[in-house]
């Protein structure tokens, strides 16, 4: 975090015949990244409440999955993780930016709150693969539309500060799950505060973005 504070304008290429990058937005572009990099904040520290780690555990904890059943789940659902990526890019061209990152997210969390509910382990991997082929199609349509909705002479700067938001709250959200499973020894509770968040943000996102419209005029 600190080495971005540190950086100059001399880090920029030289940019012949297009305009400066600006290292200070606009009022407008100001205003946009404050209310993305808030709601991205809270995406991401929902996201340290379940991170592989956990998964294996609450996998072996609850259903004594061995490590060679682990191993093909999760190297399973990086394939699927994968193609998400590839998915999302044509879903932001059919219904736009904005609503691939809510309509493709709220499903992806539900079914994360379901791999904790899941009462046996056949539904447990069912529901996380599931999960995983959608997890990630936010992700190109969420970089898509921050760099949409400025200038491009802000783009760097814009992504820039979005991105410290998300690395900052996702730095304190494992502290806060080793507690919870410390203090209450409820395995589920990471995957529903995660799952719930996550819609908190969708739904945020949704209803504050939907009227903001890229620079080019699309959605």
């Amino acid at each position: 975090m600190f080495t971005y504070f540190m950086l100059t304008k001399e880090i920029e290429a030289k940019r012949n015949g297009l305009k400066p990058l600006k290292m200070n937005l606009s009022p407008k572009s100001r205003n946009i990244i404050t209310k993305l990099s808030g709601l991205f904040a809270i995406d991401s520290f929902a996201g340290g409440f379940v991170l592989q780690s956990i998964v294996s555990l609450w996998f072996f904890t609850k259903f004594g999955a061995d490590l060679a059943t682990l191993s093909y789940v999760f190297s399973i659902g990086g394939v699927l993780t994968a193609f998400s990526f590839i998915v999302a890019a044509k879903i932001a061209d059919r219904i736009g930016l904005v609503d691939t990152m809510v309509f493709t997210h709220i499903p992806s969390n539900v079914l994360l709150i379901l791999v904790g509910l899941a009462p046996t382990l056949p539904l447990a991997i069912g529901f996380y693969l599931a999960r995983m082929a959608l997890s990630q199609r936010d992700v190109p349509a969420r970089q898509a539309y921050i760099v949409a909705v400025v200038d491009e002479d802000e783009r760097t700067t814009a992504a820039g500060i979005t991105n410290i938001s998300r690395n900052i709250a996702q730095s304190l959200s494992p502290t806060a799950t080793g507690y919870i499973l410390q203090s209450f020894s409820y395995l589920a509770a990471p995957f529903i505060i995660r799952g719930l968040l996550k819609i908190i943000y969708d739904v945020s996102l949704y209803f504050n973005f939907r009227n903001t419209k890229p620079q080019d005029g699309e959605i």
